[in-house]
């Protein structure tokens, strides 16, 4: 007796992927070879998200004479968002089988196992059974969402403005900072000999500078821009917040930033802003434990020296004579924010609040720094902010895994649901990406990896997907394409670079984690200077300056080529998507439209696209039905409706 179910074949389940609230799903299984005597078939189900109701149906054989059974049955989704999982148990004379999800298998196939599958959060991911995702049935993103180019900057190292001096950089000196006097000089990871390494060493990026190159991305294809924060703080990468009401004084001021988004948006380019709401700087007019603002924070107040209004936004301990306070991931730098604190929200999603404040000024949408660490009243009332506030705002958040059945805090969070945020870090995709074009995963893994977060994700999240290849907290995308392993030490990062033979193959593989990453679903993000193939392992090398004036020119015009044929092309942004080949060096996939509609359902031009892709130095040969497609080594071809399009060359 064989089972046999597919999550991602229609005639095993109907509809496909994430359900909307009270959406009917039909479900289908397979016995092969039926035994004699008695048979039952039980669809077992859980749903909820912080607890969970389990229940069974009784399946229906469709034919009672044929050898091979196939069981049915249908269940109408819950009416609230949440999670639900789902597994099969056959009773015959012989005794009671289990049939589960195989985390392994491409097509979301099952696998008999020895007991019931767990639902627990506590238990690691791969043993749980079949997820449908249950979102809200009025769950939208932004219209311009899906499918937009995005571009991530980290602004000190962008690009300095045509008024910049050093000597108007250096009016905001302090003792920990270090400023670099030429552009071209390397990043700092050794500090100050009395400090040692801050991230405190500053090229003098601005908004300004970001301003004057808004020609430069528009003509790159960049629709978004993704700025790292941007708000007053100590460090260079500015996640230790010392003001949120402030742009820091090295990038500019309030004037500045709105004349970035009046002026971007006058190009088609909208603003994305870094929300770090999970933890602020020590040195902040919030905590000021080193007494650089003259408002009492909350660092006065728990060492008895004054009270202070944000005192009971932190969480201290007293031990005798010491006060111990609870900071991000134990960093003393980023004292922890009791995000439940009803002061703290207000300041943050109140009708004046910071949220507000900057969707007012031109901002388009939020990116939510750790969000997998703010609890999700906190996250709720960001959403609702943002959506009172500017409708067509977006608020995606960093979540590193799959998001629908990420567990923290003990219990599976509320991410996708439709209550929270419209859409998440591709980190899911850029692994799976950067693995298999760098040799250490095979196709079928790739295919795998994304088909999974496709079947989970609502449809209209993961078609605003922030799919990175790169990024300011990972290896640039050349350097984990073709590099030596991390070689662990700032010290022996600093002194390792791509050899020549290493570039030329890393600029290859380059091409093509961009030509997938420009026709997949989802939006494709460039991290500041991968479009001129710079390279660096982690942090602070993967945030160099842009290399103006260095800039690999051929790289830029490859990156400008696939972008202008994914803007160009709808059926790259909003197409249905399907795997058509995934083995070992070869990966293919089709982009097409539905009786001339795409996946909301909006009328377009009947276009077809068949992308394909070698990764291997040699030549191969991909089979697709009838057909057979040629790929030289390091090959990509794309078909739009039966015609090969031209793709840029390196």
């Amino acid at each position: 007796m064989r089972f046999r179910h597919q999550s991602r074949q229609e005639q095993y389940r109907q509809p496909f992927g994430a359900l909307k609230t009270g959406t009917d799903l039909e479900l289908a299984i397979q016995i092969q070879d039926l035994p004699a005597g008695r048979v039952t078939v039980d669809l077992c189900y859980a749903y909820g998200l912080y607890r969970f109701a389990e229940s069974r149906l009784r399946m229906e054989q469709a034919d009672q004479h044929a050898v091979d059974g196939w069981y049915r049955g249908r269940l109408r989704m819950p009416a609230e968002p949440c999670l639900l999982f789902y597994w099969f148990e056959i009773e015959t004379d012989q005794g009671l089988a289990f049939y589960s999800l195989d985390h392994l298998d491409s097509f979301g196939s099952g696998v008999r196992v020895d007991q019931r599958p767990t639902i627990s959060p506590d238990e690691h991911h791969p043993q749980l059974p079949w997820q449908v995702t249950v979102y809200s049935a009025d769950f939208t993103v932004p219209e311009w969402m899906p499918g937009a180019v995005f571009y991530q900057i980290f602004p000190d190292r962008f690009n300095r403005d045509s008024g910049f001096s050093l000597e108007r950089f250096k009016t905001n000196d302090r003792p920990d900072r270090i400023w670099h006097d030429g552009w071209d000089e390397d990043v700092d990871y050794i500090g100050k000999p009395e400090t040692g390494y801050l991230a405190c060493d500053f090229f003098g990026g601005t908004l300004a500078g970001i301003c004057e190159k808004l020609d430069y991305l528009k003509d790159l294809g960049v629709g978004v821009l993704s700025l790292n924060p941007i708000f007053k703080a100590r460090s260079n990468h500015r996640y230790d917040t010392g003001d949120y009401e402030r742009i820091d004084p090295l990038l500019g001021d309030e004037a500045a930033f709105k004349v970035l988004c009046s002026e971007a948006g006058s190009r088609g380019i909208r603003i994305i802003l870094d929300g770090v709401f999970s933890h602020t700087g020590a040195d902040s007019r919030y905590f000021n434990r080193y007494g650089h603002y003259p408002e009492p924070g909350a660092w006065q107040e728990a060492t008895g020296q004054a009270l202070s209004r944000f005192g009971s936004w932190y969480t201290f301990h007293h031990k005798g004579d010491q006060v111990f306070y609870d900071s991000w991931w134990g960093f003393q730098e980023l004292p922890a924010v009791n995000e439940n604190d009803l002061s703290y929200q207000s300041y943050m999603t109140g009708p004046d609040g910071i949220v507000r404040k900057w969707l007012d000024l031109g901002a388009s949408g939020w990116r939510l720094d750790v969000s997998d660490e703010l609890p999700d009243l906190f996250l709720r009332s960001l959403r609702k902010t943002v959506r009172d506030d500017k409708p067509d705002a977006v608020l995606l958040g960093e979540v590193w895994e799959d998001a629908t059945c990420k567990v923290s805090y003990g219990t599976f969070r509320d991410f996708l649901l439709g209550d929270t945020h419209d859409t998440v870090m591709g980190y899911p995709f850029q692994e799976a990406l950067i693995g298999w074009l760098s040799g250490r995963d095979l196709a079928q893994t790739l295919m795998t990896r994304l088909e999974r977060i496709r079947e989970h994700y609502p449809r209209e999240s993961f078609y605003s997907s922030y799919n990175l290849i790169s990024g300011h907290d990972i290896p640039r995308a050349i350097t984990a394409l073709a590099g030596q392993p991390d070689p662990g030490s700032r010290a022996a990062q600093a002194k390792t670079f791509l050899s020549t033979e290493q570039r030329d193959k890393g600029r290859k593989l380059l091409r093509l984690a961009l030509a997938f990453q420009m026709t997949f679903p989802g939006c494709p993000v460039i991290y500041y200077g991968d479009e001129t193939a710079m390279e660096g392992y982690r942090d602070p090398f993967n945030r160099r300056p842009f290399p103006w004036g260095r800039e690999d020119r051929a790289m830029q015009s490859c990156f400008a080529g696939f972008a202008s044929i994914r803007n160009s092309l709808p059926v790259f942004k909003t197409g249905h998507f399907s795997f058509v080949h995934a083995r070992n060096d070869m990966i293919a996939f089709r982009r097409f439209f539905k009786s001339g509609q795409d996946v909301f359902g909006q009328a377009k031009q009947p276009v077809q696209a068949l992308v394909a892709i070698n990764r291997s130095s040699q030549p191969g040969t991909i089979e697709i039905g009838s057909e057979s497609y040629e790929l030289p080594g390091f090959g990509v071809l794309v078909e739009v409706d039966g015609q090969m399009i031209d793709l840029p060359k390196l």
